[in-house]
């Protein structure tokens, strides 16, 4: 599909146009369809807090856009740019993220309107626990129906004040740790959430360069290593995406853009000291074994081999898409490419490997954390000790018949798995496969220009197949 890219649409906008041309590929009754692609319910909220002797009024949001599968999953964020509409299209995202990583939840999200950096952490507790409270009291917190998880502006600390509260309300339910995912480990968390949207961004890119059809498509070639990257944002996906492509797959990060400014360094940026850096200073600035760029945005025109923005919503507009000069996108953030500039960069040639897919290891492993909370028992404890022996024994059989082996590998074939070891593989395995049902579509359909358009018409299909098992429609 070609169209004149003159007038930029909404975050929401985007993804239903997005919904529109995946629907048209398919096959299904239009009332179906149009039930898909709209919103379910909104609870808007609002509630007052003391603050300093006064009285402060905070508005939140809780979508659920489908409920085809229970329960409905989705991240809160905190923000002072969040709103309705915003919460809206993130909701229809995860319904179709889930469906096709084959997550069995439906999609929902929430926000706040609230700048986190204007409160101390006392103050944020309050507010955190009460807009729990409020959303608990309508069911839109719960076990078994709907089970939020970080976002922007949230993290570990944020789902365990959620927990806690749920369960000073919900003490009765027994499977109470599974109402939030995200949690710290002491809380019945996961090993490996933190770093799961990041490591799924990794798995993501090396499955996409495991098939020469799609690198040739993107005008690259070979693997991983020795790739320029671009990195914009540092934040928890920022970081582990960009971390683990340098440390584990040897690509040279080039750029990483902040909101106070960029760092570009052509022989490669030493993650974990940018980091580092920002923690301690507050910002990139300052650091010095790059060069600055107060205007960081304008590194995102900066010529790489692959540009991933994982930060924000509609970075990447038809103002500056024309300007894009590499060769891949891949969208670690949430709704970072608008509707308009994938336009003008597919019409450009340059390969996009979309949000829907590839930054879907949050909710992969909040997945396995939600079994992990139902089932009372971290992945390992019954299993790992009995592989480990079983493993002796093969390695002892290997030995006797005359055959050394050197004792580091020896080490890594003794070793049992532990729960890190089990989300990885399962990580792993969950974005390998949707990206080969995606690339399959992709190559097979001579009507789908996209892989955001082939991965959007397997959700689709995957939703209404669904409710047709339920029986809504024959």
């Amino acid at each position: 599909m070609t169209l004149p890219p003159d007038k930029e649409v909404s975050f929401k906008d985007s993804v239903n146009l997005s919904f529109d041309l995946a629907r048209a590929t398919l096959d299904i009754p239009e009332g179906m369809a149009q039930y898909i692609r709209n919103v379910k319910d909104v609870y808007q909220v609002r509630f007052p807090i003391k603050i300093d002797g006064e009285i402060e009024t905070f508005i939140g949001w809780r979508a659920v856009h489908s409920d085809h599968k229970l329960p409905v999953k989705g991240g809160i964020r905190f923000s002072p740019m969040v709103n309705q509409d915003e919460v809206e299209a993130l909701s229809a995202l995860m319904t179709y993220k889930c469906a096709l990583v084959d997550v069995p939840f439906g999609g929902s999200k929430g926000g706040l309107l609230i700048d986190p950096q204007k409160y101390d952490r006392d103050t944020m507790e309050r507010i955190t626990r009460r807009f729990a409270f409020e959303l608990i009291q309508k069911d839109y917190i719960s076990s078994s129906t709907n089970v939020p998880a970080p976002d922007m502006g949230t993290g570990q600390r944020e789902m365990a004040w959620i927990v806690s509260t749920y369960a000073s309300y919900k003490p009765d339910d027994i499977d109470r740790l599974a109402c939030v995912t995200g949690k710290p480990v002491s809380m019945g968390g996961i090993d490996g959430r933190v770093e799961a949207t990041g490591r799924g961004v990794v798995f993501g890119l090396r499955e996409f360069f495991r098939h020469p059809d799609d690198v040739k498509r993107a005008k690259l070639e070979g693997t991983l290593e020795g790739k320029r990257v671009i990195i914009q944002g540092l934040g928890n996906v920022g970081y582990y995406t960009a971390k683990i492509l340098e440390e584990e797959d040897g690509a040279k990060i080039v750029g990483i853009l902040e909101y106070d400014g960029a760092l570009m360094n052509p022989d490669g940026l030493n993650v974990e000291e940018v980091y580092q850096h920002k923690i301690a200073n507050g910002g990139v600035k300052g650091y010095p074994r790059a060069t600055y760029v107060e205007d960081s945005m304008s590194m995102l025109e900066e010529e790489c081999d692959i540009l991933i923005p994982a930060a924000m919503e509609g970075v990447i507009h038809q103002g500056n898409a024309s300007r894009i000069k590499t060769k891949l996108v891949a969208e670690a953030a949430n709704g970072p490419v608008t509707f308009a500039a994938e336009v003008i960069m597919r019409e450009k040639g340059i390969a996009n490997i979309p949000d829907v897919y590839l930054n879907a290891g949050g909710v992969i492993v909040s997945y396995f954390e939600w079994i992990k909370n139902l089932s009372h028992i971290r992945f390992g404890r019954i299993n790992r000790r009995w592989e480990e022996g079983k493993n002796e024994m093969l390695l002892q059989a290997i030995e006797g018949a005359g055959h050394q082996v050197p004792k580091d590998l020896a080490a890594r074939i003794l070793q049992g798995s532990g729960e890190i070891d089990l989300v990885r593989s399962g990580l792993d395995d969950s974005m390998r496969k949707a990206w080969q049902e995606i690339r399959q579509r992709f190559w097979s359909h001579d009507n789908i220009e996209s892989y955001r358009i082939a991965a959007m018409s397997i959700a689709i299909e995957k939703v209404c197949t669904s409710y047709n098992t339920m029986g809504v429609y024959p």
